[in-house]
This record gives structure tokens, sequence and C-alpha cells, in this order.
């Protein structure tokens, strides 16, 4: 079974305050240490307005950040397509994957914010079909095709890129919330998937018959779609205790619910909470719930519930947010990969074996034991050296060791 991937979604969502010189550094430390403590990628995202998403272009700070790492994979997550020209989107991204020496993801979608699309006078009733033919141009300049097109919004003469991406084939990947339209796309022209919507109990419930919405597209169009390529977002704040986990997350929660999500986006059917208690306790502590605030331990509950739930994933990548503060949060993406990873993918399960074996065959070890032992007394300055010895400094393994020990007190006097 291959081994689970893990990663990180930076929108970013960041409380309005902060100096946003220091806001964009400390985000750069982040992915560096995602970088060392081994996760697989990094996504960033790509928003115009509402002051908690302040990332304009992620290409630019994936570059930045693919200077400071080394190995973690970097995806636009994502890049709102019907805001630009095709041909600039393929440049840029072909450019970031050689910056960072072929580590670039294309993750497109067709825009989250309407205040974005209000910004730059589009019609957000066109977004996701402009999406849907900006995706089938940009794969066919990253194919090295040459491309004549005409569209009411772009206009492409004889385009070709001068360079192609530094992947044998730079991985497409669509983002999709619950509605069809996401997972339709990704089958339609069979790239990879990555679940926002499933930060919701709604959208975490929905997981199955999303991906039946990406086979039944791409058995039409005669492509396939792979379940690891599919990444489903989670979100969680992970401490030594639940108790710790709920102190620290609890203010910075309930600020990002009612202050964001309820106050400057106006969430249809999303309500205000009324306390930082019952802001963890409904984000976390409910039936189906698509958040851990707790142990690794309740992560990894979690998570193998997504993948019963969703029939399988390729990665799961979690939601970067400021529900903690920066130390915490730190030690938070620490304790996921010290802990919640290894047992997920079963990285300490030959440690485990191996102890379980040591214990269940005693009877074999304290032989070996016995004939040291027996080599020790045979020799007179050894065992005069044995019988100096505090207890516990004897051969391990060797149960009968304090008989051994006396009877080498014995010769010595």
């Amino acid at each position: 079974m291959a081994r689970l991937k893990f990663g990180a979604f930076l929108a970013p969502h960041h409380p309005i305050g902060e100096h946003p010189m220091l806001q964009f550094r400390r985000d750069l430390a982040f992915v560096e240490q995602l970088d060392e403590l081994g996760y697989d990628e990094f996504w960033c995202g790509e928003h115009h307005s509402s002051g908690w998403e302040m990332i304009a272009s992620p290409e630019m700070f994936l570059a930045a950040a693919g200077e400071r790492t080394k190995r973690i994979r970097l995806g636009t997550g994502v890049i709102s397509l019907p805001y630009h020209h095709p041909f600039n989107v393929a440049q840029r991204m072909v450019q970031l994957d050689h910056m960072t020496g072929g580590r670039a993801i294309f993750g497109s979608g067709p825009g989250a914010l309407a205040s974005d699309a209000h910004t730059l006078g589009i019609d957000p009733m066109t977004q996701r079909d402009r999406q849907d033919e900006a995706v089938a141009i940009i794969r066919r300049l990253f194919a090295g095709e040459r491309v004549t097109a005409r569209s009411d919004w772009f206009t492409m003469q004889d385009a070709a890129l001068q360079i192609l991406p530094m992947q044998e084939e730079m991985e497409c990947v669509v983002a999709s919330m619950i509605s069809p339209s996401g997972m339709t796309m990704a089958g339609k022209y069979g790239i990879g998937i990555i679940s926002l919507g499933s930060m919701s109990s709604k959208g975490l419930m929905s997981l199955a018959q999303q991906w039946e919405f990406a086979e039944d597209a791409a058995k039409k169009a005669g492509t396939t779609v792979s379940r690891a390529n599919w990444r489903v977002l989670l979100s969680w704040h992970i401490a030594e205790t639940r108790e710790q986990a709920r102190r620290e997350a609890r203010e910075g929660l309930l600020r990002w619910h009612n202050e964001y999500n309820v106050g400057t986006l106006m969430r249809p059917g999303v309500t205000a909470f009324k306390s930082p208690d019952e802001a963890v306790d409904q984000t976390a502590f409910v039936d189906g719930a698509a958040s851990a605030i707790g142990t690794p331990d309740d992560l990894v509950k979690l998570i193998k519930n997504v993948m019963k739930l969703s029939g399988g994933v390729g990665s799961i990548i979690g939601f970067a947010h400021d529900w903690a503060n920066i130390e915490a949060t730190r030690r938070s993406w620490d304790l996921v990969a010290r802990y919640v990873v290894p047992e997920i993918n079963g990285y300490i399960d030959s440690l485990r074996k191996s102890q379980k074996f040591v214990i269940e065959n005693r009877a074999v070890f304290e032989r070996a034991g016995e004939a040291v032992m027996a080599k020790i007394l045979g020799n007179e300055k050894a065992a005069a050296a044995l019988a100096d010895t505090g207890p516990g400094r004897v051969p391990i393994g060797t149960a009968n060791a304090p008989d051994l020990q006396k009877e080498a007190a014995k010769r010595k006097a």
C-alpha cells in the first residue's frame, strides 16, 4: 500500500494587525520548518481582497520559498485562472518549476472570493468556464505546442513557451469544493484534485460521491483519474493533551470563525459562536467533525475516518491558520510530523515488532546471557570486577545475574 503524503495549505488566513512584511517572513519560515520536518507539499493561494488573505501572487511567494527549502514540493493553491492571461500563467509556472529545481505543482481554480472578481470586473457566472478553457490551453503549452486561440477574454497568436517545464510532466491540480464542478474538470482532463470543502462536516461526508463525479467525467472523456493524486484538506491543532490544545486554540478559532467566516465573508448558513468553548466543541467534538483539536491520537483517528469515508486518498493537507500563537502552532506541526505521520504510514511498526520479539523470546536471550556470565566467572580478574559492580550493571538478558554476581563475590572473598 502506498504511503499517505502530508502537506500544508496556506490560504493564508491571518488576522489583521501584524506587520505584512513580518507576516510574509513568518510564512516563509513556516515553509522552512515543514521542509525540515519531512512534509511532502506546501500550497499557498491567490487573493486580492478581504484583509485576511494577503498573498496576491503565489508564484512569487513560492519562488522565495524555493530558495529556503530543499525537497518539499510547492503548489499554487490556487491560481485563479479567470484573472490572468493563460499564456502568462504558463510562463510563470514554468519559470517557477525551473527556479525550484522541478518542485512546482500547478494548482488552479475559478476564484473563491466574489470581492476579487468584482475588483477585476469579472462576471462570476463566467469564472468556471474560463478556468476550464484556460486549463486546456495551459496544458497544451506545457506539452510544447504552438497555440493560436481567440476567446472573449484572451487572444493568442502562434504562442509557444520558450522553455518547457523542468519536470517531464508538471502535475496539474484543480480545486474542488462541494459542488461537482472541480471534480468533473479533474475527470475531464485526467488531472489531480485538491478538495477544499472537506473542512466542513458536509464536505467530509460527501467525499465518496465527489470521487464518483471525477470517475464519471473521466469515463465520459476517455481519461483516467487516480486516488494517488487526490488531496483532501483538513484542519487541526495538536498538543500533548486535549486540554492544552483546547486552551491554545480556543480564542484564535473563535476570532477566525466569527470575524472572518461570518463577519467578513458572510458565508451562507454559517453562524457566529457565542464563546471560545463553543467554537472548539462545534469544530472538533461533534459527530462528523472535520477538524482535530487534541492529541496526535485524535488526528490519527480523524485521518483514518477520512480514508474510510472517501475510499482512499493520496495526500492529507493541513489547513494552516493562526488559531494558536506562533510557538504553539509550530509545535503542533512538529507533533504531527513526529507522531501522526509515522503512525499513519507504519514507519514504526517494525520497531514495535522488534520490541515484541525480544520480550516474547526472553528464554533464548537468557541462555546467551548465561553463557557470557560463565565466561566471566571462569576468569579470576573478570569475576572480581563483576563482584564490584552495582545492581543493574550486569549483562542485559541475564535474569539470574544477581545470583551469579553473588557467586562472583564469594570467589573474591
